[in-house]
């Protein structure tokens, strides 16, 4: 294949290049991991790498150092799903039982039975044997975050993954069954994963996801990211994006206000009531919930161990 510096490329390809270390060290070149490069994205924001691109490089350079019997995994597979992961210092990669792994501080190679697939001309563990491997890596919310990310790029079901991870068995069973059954179709963004959960390991009703209104042409009119049709209320999250343009937030005051008009109470969460006070989160949708005429059962107290909440600046100073 012939050389091509917008792809991942090894220090010694470089040197048969004529590449010399200082250029490698300048701002033509970025370095991805110990002995890995690539070209510079363009400058400018024009120029800038989408998400997906810079998850397809990482794979490479994964690839390039894990060997040519090696596939991807873990979160760097996640990545090149287009799924959400938290972040990581390394990327990750699989070879099977036997066959060398390459020992690299910024690349895990894990030994692995899957029988990889292919994605983007890449070998990769299926999404639903990435959701199974990162059971024992990540906490139950990450792992639904990433499940409800993987349904949302059509990359799995929540059908499927129940399916699998049933027939699945192994060390992260558990966790990876539980949390399985906890994935929704329909779900924009990690935060509406976390107020779900908020709500669900508290005890209070899950509510509808994704509530759609549809017009005589079947055409959708609206939507709601968590809400009770009978008795027309509602809980959605509202993040810095949405006050940060102006045409989103003046869309988001009509949309208010047509709901609004329709006797829907919409309870708006922000990421101070999922990090900072999750506990008065519970107990005002709990409130709320009563007000409106939704069954509010016993309260749990599970969400504190998924939501542990930070003090507020008044209550660190009385504290």
């Amino acid at each position: 294949m012939p050389f091509d510096p917008q792809l991942p490329f090894t220090w010694r390809q470089a040197r048969d290049e004529g590449i010399p270390q200082r250029a490698l060290e300048g701002t033509q070149y970025r370095r991805l991991v110990s002995g890995i490069y690539v070209a510079a994205a363009p400058p400018g924001k024009d120029g800038a790498r989408s998400r997906s691109a810079i998850a397809y490089i990482e794979a490479r350079a994964a690839l390039l150092v894990a060997g040519p019997h090696a596939f991807l995994s873990h979160h760097t597979a996640a990545r090149l799903y287009g799924a959400i992961v938290p972040d990581v210092p390394v990327l990750h990669a699989s070879v099977a039982p036997g066959r060398r792994r390459s020992r690299h501080r910024e690349v895990v190679v894990h030994q692995s039975r899957r029988s990889p697939a292919t994605f983007r001309g890449l070998r990769i563990t299926t999404p639903e044997e990435v959701f199974l491997d990162l059971a024992t890596h990540l906490s139950l919310v990450d792992l639904v975050v990433l499940g409800d990310s993987l349904v949302k790029r059509e990359r799995t079901t929540p059908e499927r993954l129940v399916t699998e991870m049933q027939q699945a068995t192994g060390h992260g069973i558990h966790p990876a069954r539980r949390a399985a059954a906890l994935v929704r179709t329909g779900v924009d963004s990690p935060m509406e994963t976390r107020c779900r959960l908020l709500r669900v390991l508290s005890g209070l009703p899950e509510l509808e996801t994704d509530v759609r209104f549809y017009g005589d042409r079947d055409e959708l009119l609206k939507r709601l990211d968590a809400g009770d049709r009978p008795t027309r209320t509602a809980v959605e999250y509202d993040g810095r994006q949405h006050i940060e343009r102006k045409d989103q937030w003046e869309a988001d005051i009509g949309r208010r206000e047509t709901f609004e008009n329709e006797k829907w109470r919409i309870v708006t969460l922000v990421s101070k009531d999922i990090y900072v006070t999750p506990g008065l989160t519970v107990e005002r949708l709990a409130h709320i919930f009563r007000q409106r005429g939704i069954h509010v059962g016993p309260l749990r107290d599970e969400w504190q161990r998924h939501f542990p909440g930070r003090p507020t600046a008044a209550e660190a100073k009385s504290a």
